[in-house]
């Protein structure tokens, strides 16, 4: 564990403050949900929680059925990082934090598909370098809270992304976003 020199005082209540430099390194926002841990020494340890992160293994098969069935790269992500990747041999993607421009579109609820030449695509992680030319991004919403996105991408040059392939990913969101409702 790393130390940071901040020390923070226990209130009347029970209650902690979390400096905002270490809120804003983690990525930590106001009503972020966070699980509380204890170990054996005593130690209390905060975590960012994730319910897709419960649903990973769905997620996953969720991920590979997609993937076989459009032959292309499927990524669900929660809202920190990717969570799951299938129809690729390597899983470069899996558990990288994704990047604020993908944050971004999630935050504004919108489905996202870049358009040819690659002018509007984004990265789905700063820390990999872009090598698909198309991409479609779905927020899943559930309860109407935003809980991460189904990334479809292509490396394939000669081809761009349609109305199906769109509407599948959709589709895909929208399973996982009324999967957690239940």
């Amino acid at each position: 564990m790393k130390a940071t020199g901040i020390v923070r005082r226990i209130d009347e209540l029970g209650r902690i403050v979390i400096p905002k430099e270490i809120r804003r390194t983690l990525r930590i926002r106001e009503t972020d949900p966070m699980e509380i841990f204890t170990d054996k020494e005593g130690e209390i340890v905060l975590k960012k929680y994730s319910p897709l992160g419960e649903l990973a293994e769905c997620a996953k098969e969720y991920s590979e059925s997609l993937a076989r069935t459009t032959g292309n790269v499927v990524c669900i992500s929660d809202r920190e990082q990717i969570i799951a990747m299938s129809g690729t041999v390597k899983k470069e993607l899996v558990e990288k934090p994704v990047s604020d421009k993908l944050e971004q579109i999630m935050h504004d609820r919108e489905n996202f598909m870049s358009d040819d030449n690659k002018r509007n695509y984004i990265n789905i992680s700063d820390e990999i370098e872009n090598e698909y030319n198309s991409q479609i991004i779905s927020p899943i919403i559930c309860h109407g809270d935003v809980l991460g996105a189904v990334i479809m991408l292509s490396k394939d040059g000669k081809k761009q992304f349609g109305e199906q392939e769109k509407q599948m990913v959709m589709v895909a969101s929208d399973f996982l976003g009324h999967h957690m409702e239940s």
